[in-house]
């Protein structure tokens, strides 16, 4: 069986899990299941804690994992992100108070407050800056406050934490990191069950990302009609009953979606419904 672990809490987690469902496989409807059999799809999940995944997956004692890009890199871990999920989205950042530093090159001789040691190791050596590092589990905001550290590293998503404790944003980010599937260093690239797998949440961003969309239109506007919904290889055209009318079905950006419409009906399509698409294979 392929062995997948999956997070077990955490922002990572509910979203994983529902990616997974919609790809076909089972989930776990307790939170105190650690492991849960997949015996259709021949696959086991393995509820882990997000910062463990990486070490698990880079062990060899799971083939591969979803996790954050952030924790995969601060891990060390021997593994590589092979798919982007496109959730968990956040950026990793530097705040500290205000006329404290603008940057890291202000921060020789400072120490730095941080979950995430690893990543902000790498940063300030890449960055030529010579700082001392506090490793956080967490709540880094209140190390200034409590004269911990000068300054801090942490996720920022909305920034209103950092605010609220009277602290800005400086720099440049130091990465940005959203949900990952990962794989030890070094694995077979053409698993055949690593690759159904992939196919499957690849199958989901899709269906996520466009929607389907049939209307009728006049024959003499099908080429204008057609530059605007190109398809991802080309629609399908039928002709309609009434003479001069065909049908068109194209996949449609699901963003675009409301605009295109917009265009068809301004050049005289009509009956244009857009339907979801809850699975495919591209």
């Amino acid at each position: 069986m392929l062995r997948i672990a999956v997070p077990n809490k955490g922002a990572l987690s509910g979203s994983a899990m529902a990616m997974l469902h919609e790809a076909g496989y089972q989930q776990r409807k307790e939170s105190k299941e650690l492991v849960l059999v997949d015996p259709s799809n021949e696959v086991e999940f393995f509820y882990l804690r997000p910062r463990d995944i990486a070490i698990y997956v880079s062990s060899g004692r799971l083939d591969i994992g979803i996790t954050g890009r952030d924790l995969l890199l601060d891990s060390g871990a021997d593994a590589e992100e092979i798919l982007q999920l496109g959730f968990a989205r956040s950026t990793f950042r530097y705040a500290t108070k205000p006329g404290t530093a603008a940057g890291p090159q202000d921060f020789d001789g400072m120490t730095i407050a941080t979950s995430y040691e690893g990543i902000v190791a790498a940063h300030l050596e890449e960055s030529g800056v010579k700082a001392s590092i506090v490793h956080l589990d967490g709540a880094v905001e209140t190390a200034i406050e409590l004269g911990v550290a000068q300054i801090i590293a942490d996720v920022v998503e909305t920034g209103t934490s950092m605010r609220n404790a009277g602290l800005e944003v400086i720099g440049d980010p130091i990465m940005t990191s959203e949900a990952v599937v990962i794989r030890r260093n070094g694995a077979p690239a053409d698993d055949p069950k690593v690759q159904q797998f992939l196919r499957r949440l690849q199958g989901v961003l899709v269906a996520r990302s466009y929607v389907m969309m049939d209307y009728d239109c006049r024959v003499e506007h099908l080429e204008r009609a057609v530059a605007l919904t190109p398809g991802l290889e080309s629609p399908t055209i039928s002709p309609l009953h009434h003479e001069g009318w065909v049908a068109v079905r194209s996949m449609v950006a699901a963003k675009e979606a409301q605009r295109i419409m917009d265009d068809l009906y301004e050049l005289g399509a009509r009956a244009i419904l857009t339907t979801a698409i809850h699975a495919c294979r591209l």
